[in-house]
């Protein structure tokens, strides 16, 4: 279940990551005077993604890896160790941040504040790449995954 839960969250971050790209252009690119049904379309989608990430990110965290179950065995360990520390603290606070930041963008897509909303986007963007174990930090992995 463990490897299952992995493989799609891997690869649903590249959904996440280039729908985000595309909502942030999408959204600077909007004129201020559009309605808001005409402007959100791919934040909406932004959003979805995040939230797939999200739920599979949260279920990976509390029950199914073997990471965080052993960071939260010895806390403090986890804090000396720079492996589990980023997959305790540091990817999940990054990205329920972007996640936060995206939702806040599609608020203010909804307000017609596409400027707003774009600038938003670039934030959760950039912390979703900020916060992706990238194959050269010490909790790397492969950038993507086939099993």
């Amino acid at each position: 279940m463990y490897t299952l839960f992995l493989l799609i969250h891997s690869w649903v971050r590249w959904l996440a990551l280039v729908t985000g790209i595309l909502a942030a252009l999408q959204a600077f690119s909007t004129p201020a005077d559009r309605p808001a049904s005409e402007g959100g379309r791919g934040g909406l989608i932004f959003v979805i993604c995040m939230d797939v990430q999200l739920l599979g990110g949260l279920i990976l965290y509390f029950s199914l890896s073997p990471f965080t179950s052993q960071a939260f065995h010895d806390f403090g360990a986890a804090m000396r160790d720079p492996g589990l520390r980023f997959w305790a603290v540091e990817h999940v606070t990054t990205m329920v941040v972007a996640v936060a930041c995206a939702h806040a963008g599609s608020r203010q897509a909804k307000r017609a504040w596409y400027r707003r909303a774009a600038i938003l986007y670039s934030i959760a963007v950039v912390l979703m790449a900020i916060g992706m174990p990238w194959p050269a930090r010490v909790a790397g992995r492969a950038l993507f995954r086939f099993s």
